[in-house]
């Protein structure tokens, strides 16, 4: 809502400005309005709309007037444009202002200073008539600034490593298999005695013996190959399925094999493909089209017949090979713990791989410390993720152009190192620079530091749109910035640190509860930065 800041009006019956130096006299008889009634810096620009209403037969004819807005500030002043009006009499092209009066709006914009956020908004008038002039006995006020609240926005920027990929426990199977001649669910003596078989007996063997290993089951799985009608194949793999578990019970006589799972599948069609794609037969891309052209098994078979010329290969050195049954054991690996980890950093580092070396990173303290693994994981690995986590933590130690010169080294198509180059030149204050970034990244961290620039150019709902939800320090004073002060309260409600506590005593500032602000502001005391921006925030005018 406009609020009028300055001048009363006295009664226009008593107004008859004959002379034009009674204008200057008369000067309460003006009123002046502003829009913001406080003025705010937005993107760095302060700016406003002044509404001058001169009363009736106020304006002598031939007269002008030239008003020059102007921030009066601790730091000095500045002048922007002046406003300029003429009597009706004037031949000159400024705006009329007859003898009915006028209500006038004009436009200020100032460029923002440090020092004006505590300020005002003055106009200084002078009448001009012929050769003379004549200047109102003193500035007027228009308005009081200007909000910098938008300021307290965070830029040191979202940017988190990358996880790795260390497995704490790791999946392993030891693996045997007995053959089948073609339609026979008969399990031979000698594949029991194979050699593939006596490998799988002496791999559960180390297993068992083996600290670090558990055996979690045992999964016996039996197949037909596909050739022959899809019902029998079927069949014949269910029976092979009751053949093998009973085989399996002589096999795994001495060894630890836990639950034993059954399965039937059929015609192994995906183990067809594996030994077709593996092998140096003729027409194999051919093949594999088919497999993917058609799903129904008869068609398959069909149209894998029809080509004559491999068929007889295939019969022979593939088919053969899927009528069979499997004996999976299921393993579980115990990987080196937290504990472990932390001492073969210490003891013998070259033992451990990519993941476990960014693993460990994360488990020690102390910045050089998680320096020095990711310098190891560099120099054995040349490890893109290690180098950007490295980033990470001189980023955050505000060490940005050792940084910098780390992201240097990473892949362009990097997308996390996207995001922290952006961070960088938004520090900087490169904001186009960093925008370009945050535009081509797609993880939620450039989506928030997005939402940073939003703030600093003005653009508080996109702002707000982007930070919902993510708990980013930055997500309150949007909301604050858009008005909207109980989701800002919302958001800060886990929140303990100063700069929080600023933000609330703003919010309770503009809801006009004085005690509380007062409250939030005693909260701030030890922060310097805070208390001399307080002192001055015209957020606190009316509560002080």
């Amino acid at each position: 809502m406009k609020k009028v800041l300055f001048f009363a009006v006295a009664c226009l019956a008593l107004v008859s400005c004959n002379n034009a130096s009674k204008m200057a006299k008369l000067s309460d008889l003006v009123k002046i309005e502003c829009n913001p009634e406080v003025l705010e810096v937005v993107a760095g620009n302060i700016d406003a709309d002044v509404t001058v209403t001169f009363p009736e037969a106020y304006f002598h004819k031939k007269a002008k007037l030239e008003v020059v807005p102007v921030i009066k500030f601790d730091g000095g002043e500045v002048a922007g444009e002046p406003f300029v009006y003429q009597g009706e009499k004037v031949t000159e092209n400024f705006k009329l202002v007859g003898k009915d009066g006028a209500s006038i709006t004009e436009h200020v914009n100032f460029k923002y200073e440090p020092g004006m956020e505590k300020s005002e908004l003055v106009g200084r008038a002078t009448v001009k008539y012929k050769k003379k002039n004549w200047k109102f006995p003193e500035d007027i006020k228009i308005a009081d600034g200007a909000n910098t609240t938008y300021m307290l926005v965070c830029q040191k920027g979202t940017f988190n490593p990358v996880a790795d990929q260390y497995q704490e426990v790791i999946p392993e199977e030891v693996e045997g298999q007995i053959l089948y001649l073609i339609g026979s669910s008969n399990v031979r003596g000698s594949e029991l005695n194979s050699e593939g078989l006596k490998e799988y007996k002496n791999g559960v063997k180390d297993v068992m013996n083996d600290e670090r290993r558990t055996i979690k089951g045992t999964d016996i799985i039996a197949y037909a190959s596909p050739d022959g009608p899809e019902a029998l194949n079927n069949k014949l793999s269910d029976a092979r399925t009751n053949s093998a578990e009973k085989a399996f019970a002589k096999v795994a006589k001495k060894l630890e094999t836990g639950d034993v799972n059954t399965q039937s599948i059929g015609e192994d069609w995906e183990g067809f493909q594996e030994l077709v794609n593996a092998s140096n037969i003729e027409d194999k891309d051919l093949i594999l089209r088919v497999l993917s052209m058609y799903s129904d098994p008869n068609v398959r078979e069909r149209e894998i017949k029809n080509m004559s010329s491999v068929y007889g290969t295939l019969a022979k050195d593939v088919l053969p090979e899927l009528r069979r049954a499997r004996f999976i054991t299921n393993v579980e690996y115990q990987n080196y713990t937290p504990a472990e980890l932390k001492a073969l950093v210490e003891d013998n580092i070259d033992v451990l791989d990519e993941e476990a070396l960014l693993r460990t990173a994360t488990l020690v303290e102390g910045d050089n410390a998680k320096l020095d693994i990711y310098k190891q994981a560099i120099k054995k690995f040349d490890s893109d993720r290690a180098k950007y986590n490295a980033a990470c933590v001189l980023a955050a130690a505000d060490k940005d152009k050792e940084a910098a010169d780390m992201l240097a080294k990473i892949n362009d198509d990097f997308c996390c190192a996207k995001n922290l180059r952006g961070v960088l030149a938004m520090r900087a204050g490169k904001y186009e620079e960093a925008a370009k970034y945050f535009a081509d990244v797609k993880c939620s961290e450039g989506k928030e530091n997005q939402a940073v620039l939003d703030i600093l150019n003005g653009n508080y709902k996109a702002a707000a749109e982007k930070l919902a939800g993510t708990g980013n320090p930055n997500e309150a004073l949007a909301y604050i910035l858009n008005g909207d002060l109980t989701k800002a309260a919302a958001a800060l409600k886990d929140c303990d640190c100063e700069g929080s506590a600023y933000q609330r005593a703003i919010i309770a500032a503009r809801k006009g509860d004085a005690a509380t602000a007062a409250k939030e502001l005693a909260k701030v005391k030890n922060c310097k930065k805070l208390v001399e921006k307080a002192a001055n925030d015209v957020e606190f005018a009316k509560v002080k």
